[in-house]
This record gives C-alpha cells, structure tokens and sequence, in this order.
C-alpha cells in the first residue's frame, strides 16, 4: 500500500508486501484499516487484527458507519485465481470487537460502499453482478444495474447521489437514490477502478491501456460535494 506524500512527489510505501488491499478508512486514532487476507489496522509500521473469518478468501472495499463501526466485504472466492464467483457476505466489525453478518448471500462480489445522508441505507456495489445494491437494516434490493462496465468503487454525496466507477465501462456514473442515472462521466482510462470525492477535488484510481499495466491516480474538479466518512473506531 502506498501514500502520496500531501506536498507531492514520488508515492511511499505504507505497508510492504500485503496484497488484495480493496480498500481502506481511516482510523481515528492514526493509521488507517485496510482489507486483504484478513481486515487490519496498520499505524506506525505495526499491524493489528480487525477482523478475521474462516472461508473468506479476502476483504474487499470498506467503509464506515457515523459511530465508526466497520463495514466490509467479504469474498468466499478467489477472483484472481480465475474463479468464478459464488455468493458471499457483508461484515460488520462493532466498537466491542465483535463481528456480525449484515447480509449473506445476496451479493456475489462485494465492492465499493457507502452509507446514504442519513445513514439508514448501505450502498454495496456487486461487482459481478454489475449492479448497486440498497440493505435498509432488514433486507437486500437492487437499486440499479451499471449503464456499462461493471459496478467498482463508490461514493455518495451529500445530495444522497451514489457516484460508481464503472470499471471496464470507462467512465464513472452517478445514481439518485432512487436508482436513476443522472450523471455519467467518461473517464481517459481502459478501467476505472475507484473514486473519492473530497472537498473541491474528484480523486479517481484507473489503469490507463487494456493491457492491465500503467495504473494512474487522477485528481480533477468534483461534480458534487463528497458525504464525509467517519473514522473507524473498532
């Protein structure tokens, strides 16, 4: 895992050698979660277990809940290996570290997500499935399918707005919450993998060629402003 440094140049290396990181939140007492093999809190060099479950291959893109709690996806495959998908589930790490299942089942691959303003909806991209999922505490629907290219990374606005890269698709997409595409902004990449909106800035990660080489990070001008996501406190 790396960081750009805030004044620029070459990016450094956070955490050596930990692979499968699909994403990451901040902590509130320095460092930051990121998944891979298991969930961790890495500050300082040191790494400490967040979260870890027997038959899940990897955690995947994460967020937070406004009281800090944790919310990942879990795979129960391996897509790298060329397998196929097969259902999988969405954790919860809590403030007392226990973990629990929100859902399990009605996602194949999960990827990027966010909580709506008011933080009664989960936004859960499916990769697999190309679609973005809407949980309200009890059960699972489709809020939209991709308008092409699969469902990546995510972000909401403070509009309640689901922005969504599109990965093959090229380009990024954003949905109002009831699912309609309002937006939908082509992007000078092969593959658009994620997003952020902060403050005045669109920060986007994406491999430029076909090739799956030559990844980039770009920063431009934010169509909307970003919702904040608050600092894990697991």
């Amino acid at each position: 895992m790396r960081r750009l440094p805030p004044d620029g140049g070459e990016p450094e290396v956070v955490v050596p050698g930990r692979r499968g990181v699909g994403g990451l939140v901040l902590h509130a007492d320095g460092g930051a979660v990121v998944g891979g093999r298991d969930l961790v809190h890495v500050r300082e060099g040191e790494s400490r277990t967040v979260l870890a479950v027997e038959g899940i291959s990897g955690f995947n893109d994460l967020t937070t809940d406004a009281d800090g709690r944790i919310v990942v996806g879990g795979l129960r495959f391996y897509p790298f290996r060329g397998e196929a998908p097969v259902p999988s589930a969405v954790w919860r790490a809590g403030l007392d570290g226990r973990s629990e299942v929100l859902f399990d089942g009605g996602i194949l691959w999960p990827n990027g997500m966010g909580y709506s303003p008011d933080g009664s909806i989960l936004y859960a991209c499916d990769y697999a499935a190309a679609c973005v999922l809407a949980w309200d505490g009890s059960r699972v629907r489709t809020l939209a399918e991709a308008p092409r290219g699969e469902c990546d990374g995510l972000a909401v606005d403070v509009e309640g707005g689901v922005w969504v890269a599109l990965g093959n698709g090229g380009a990024i997409a954003r949905f109002s919450p009831e699912g309609e595409v309002t937006e939908l902004l082509d992007v000078p990449a092969a593959f658009v993998a994620s997003l952020c909106l902060h403050e005045d800035d669109l920060w986007v990660t994406a491999v430029r060629d076909e090739s799956g080489s030559g990844g980039v990070v770009m920063r431009g001008p934010a169509p909307a402003r970003g919702l904040p996501v608050a600092r894990a406190r697991v």
